[in-house]
């Protein structure tokens, strides 16, 4: 085990020097063999070293001996030895976690603490070569995506430091020698015989058969692993690039778009990843409900034939196929409805930030579409600006009847997370009078003869008065 560890921390770079090291033990063979690995170095690399135990809470006395354990070996070893004691059950049962979830989060909480406390450069951690292989295992029958798959990170980033797991080539046997070579004690827990955790059972049941039969397994798994996430560091990088160039983020609205026809384009690959920092931005957390099923949606909404479509995720966040354009967003449609008074002469300032003035005059020209001129005695005052509401309907002019408003953003081809945000005008009678920017509407109650006119004139944010609301 010596030989291979120094190697492998050769090839990783993972030597640190003159630093303080902090080392995840809890009394195991594992853990104390890579504390007594690490031991044999400290003069060399002038380490000092922090073993850091837990206890769980969930052995009784047998694990408060674990930690007592690690604390008089220490001595011996003359390291500084910390320990603290956590209430698995309470958080498990708050937060509704597994019992290993929620101890892996209380011990991670704890390191994190630590390596903030002793301006630790590095956490180290007993996690070998079996462990990742089954690591890896699992995440596949789970149905994990390929990041996932490729197991646990030789190093990452942690609490200003980051985590190591130099252990990694090494398999158990070989850790047991190791023990056993240079007299080394530990303690077993006797939770790991058992076959209550999942973990446990593909220890004993899927990847014991397999080292029977191929005892380098854990060898070609973290090969595996190396060569996975070298391929999966190079398309992160390549996705990221893709999502700035692709997709229009908004990190207010906490929204994201993109055109499905220019997506499609791209590599199956990139487009997977884009998916998911596209959830990454938007949910900043993961929800616990999201699975690859939704992925798998999420694909098939984009290959839809329909031109409207939308797809509920979990935590309220919305995908909404429209005239081939998607919008990834969290629902809150009340945000979004506004309704305002206009008086005339007057304006009111819409929540895009486009305005809509009323004014009176005695001349019935209109330039462009942002621009409403009718007959002042066809009108009852006050307007209203309000967004849509189900069932509303107008009379267009030089049409006989009424249209649905539904009807006229469909023909208009009117993305549909737009049309619950596009402003309508009424007068006070309820009487739709314009679409801003798409139609206006028909009151035929006079013929304009007074020569009193109200000139409404809509105005984007961007001062222009074309492209109607937002330049739709």
């Amino acid at each position: 085990m010596k030989q291979t560890v120094a190697a492998f921390m050769d090839r990783h770079d993972l030597w640190k020097e003159n630093t303080t090291i902090l080392v995840g033990v809890s009394g195991g063979p594992d853990s104390m063999a890579l504390l007594h690995f690490l031991k044999e170095h400290r003069g060399q690399k002038g380490w000092h070293i922090i073993a850091l135990s837990v206890d769980h809470g969930l052995r009784g006395e047998e694990s408060k001996q674990d930690t007592a354990f690690v604390k008089s070996i220490c001595e011996k070893w003359g390291i500084s030895a910390e320990a603290v004691t956590v209430d698995v059950p309470s958080w498990k049962e708050i937060y509704q976690q597994s019992t290993q979830v929620a101890a892996r989060e209380m011990r991670y909480r704890y390191f994190e603490e630590c390596m903030h406390h002793h301006k630790a450069d590095a956490l180290f951690l007993a996690h070998h070569g079996d462990d990742q292989a089954e690591t890896i295992l699992m995440r596949l029958a789970r149905g994990s995506n390929p990041a996932a798959v490729s197991g646990m990170d030789i190093r990452r980033s942690f609490a200003g430091g980051e985590i190591i797991r130099p252990m990694l080539s090494c398999s158990k046997s070989e850790i047991q020698q190791y023990c056993e070579q240079h007299d080394i004690p530990y303690r077993i827990d006797p939770s790991n015989a058992t076959e209550d955790y999942t973990r446990n059972l593909f220890r004993h049941r899927v990847l014991a058969p397999i080292k029977k039969e191929f005892p380098s397994f854990h060898q070609h798994a973290q090969r595996f692993s190396e060569a996975l996430k070298a391929d999966e560091a190079y398309l992160e990088g390549q996705a990221a690039k893709l999502f700035k160039e692709l997709v229009e983020y908004d990190a207010a609205k906490q929204s994201a778009a993109f055109e499905i026809e220019r997506f499609s384009t791209y590599p199956i690959a990139l487009q997977r990843r884009v998916y998911h920092l596209i959830l990454m931005y938007l949910y900043q957390a993961l929800p616990v409900d999201l699975h690859h099923r939704h992925e798998a949606q999420f694909f098939e909404l984009i290959a839809s034939s329909k031109a409207n479509s939308s797809l509920d995720f979990p935590a309220g966040l919305q995908l909404t196929k429209s005239y081939g354009h998607m919008t990834v967003s969290f629902r809150n449609e009340e945000k979004d409805l506004f309704h305002y008074t206009l008086h005339a002469p007057g304006c009111v300032t819409l929540p895009d930030g486009s305005l809509l003035k009323a004014t009176f005059t005695p001349h019935p020209n209109e330039n462009n579409s942002n621009i409403f001129v009718l007959p002042v005695d066809d009108v009852t005052l006050p307007l209203q600006v309000r967004t849509r509401k189900n069932g509303d309907k107008m009379k267009l002019r030089g049409m006989r009847g009424t249209k649905k408003v539904k009807d006229i953003f469909i023909d208009e081809k009117i993305p549909v997370s737009r049309r619950r945000v596009w402003p309508i005008v009424e007068d006070a009678t309820g009487t739709i009078l314009w679409l801003i920017g798409l139609r206006k509407g028909e009151t035929g109650r006079t013929t304009g003869e007074t020569g009193s006119y109200l000139c409404l004139c809509y105005q984007a944010k961007n001062g222009e008065q074309t492209g109607g609301p937002s330049n739709a």
